[in-house]
């Protein structure tokens, strides 16, 4: 299976037609997965955890928006076999990985799921960022690659460029200010060369690094799939781009 770098949106991704469109999109050039495992820039907790393995309530996290973004559902089935995979993958001595049955899937990554696939007929199984170093991601990553040739579809779910106070509503897909646009160029452009020194070390090396991340959550679930996707990095490519609000939305695929 490909693996996925996605930019996720806020709920209102929903009522954005070309975006929305882009993604249904891209599901239905990838191969069927048989299973789903996604890390989401809104769940950090160390040591590594793992979702709920059976249908449960989403988690709705993010405040002030209107009604009808807290009754949308997505009850994809659990994963419980995946769930397995993953433990015995990861876990090791000192290395425990935790699980937290209740936790249902958040916004980032339900949000785009409910885009590409719809019917919510996919297992679905989230796993925590322990982390935000990106080099730790990265190994995380490689320990899950081997799930890749199962069939499972994993997704690293963020935004390329993220800071909130820069948000810009209304602005057209190619408008943005300077620092999303410079930040957006050059990842675009390390990715294309499979620099994955440079994107290790963005925050010194990328033009406006700390302002198009001011926090590092939403471009650290890129390493998880550069990791899980190092043997294609050659081959990687962006399927989104543009930006929305003002912020980068490239979202790449590996293999």
């Amino acid at each position: 299976m490909p693996v996925l770098y996605l930019s996720h949106g806020a709920p209102p991704l929903a009522d954005d037609e070309l975006w929305t469109t882009q993604l249904a999109s891209w599901s239905r050039d990838l191969p069927r997965p048989k299973a789903v495992l996604i890390v989401s820039a809104h769940w950090e907790s160390a040591p590594v955890t793992l979702g709920a393995t059976r249908t449960v309530p989403l988690v709705y996290d993010f405040y002030g928006f209107p009604e009808h973004y807290y009754r949308v559902t997505y009850p994809a089935p659990g994963a419980p076999e995946l769930a397995a995979k993953v433990r015995g993958l990861l876990a090791g001595p000192g290395t425990p990985v935790y699980d937290a049955p209740d936790r249902g899937l958040d916004h980032g990554a339900y949000v785009p799921l409910v885009e590409m696939y719809p019917d919510a007929d996919i297992p679905v199984l989230q796993l925590s960022m322990p982390t935000l170093d990106p080099e730790e991601l990265l190994r995380l990553g490689r320990r899950l690659a081997p799930l890749r040739d199962e069939g499972v579809l994993i997704i690293g779910s963020g935004f390329f460029t993220h800071n909130l106070r820069g948000l810009t509503w209304g602005a057209a897909p190619d408008q943005a200010p300077g620092w999303s646009k410079e930040f957006d160029a050059w990842g675009g452009e390390a990715l294309a060369r499979a620099d994955l020194d440079s994107l290790l070390d963005f925050e010194h090396r990328a033009p406006a690094g700390r302002i198009a991340h001011p926090r590092s959550d939403h471009f650290a679930p890129l390493f998880v799939t550069l990791g899980a996707g190092e043997d294609d990095l050659d081959t990687q490519r962006t399927v989104i781009d543009g930006f929305w609000a003002g912020l980068a939305k490239r979202s790449v695929q590996l293999g």
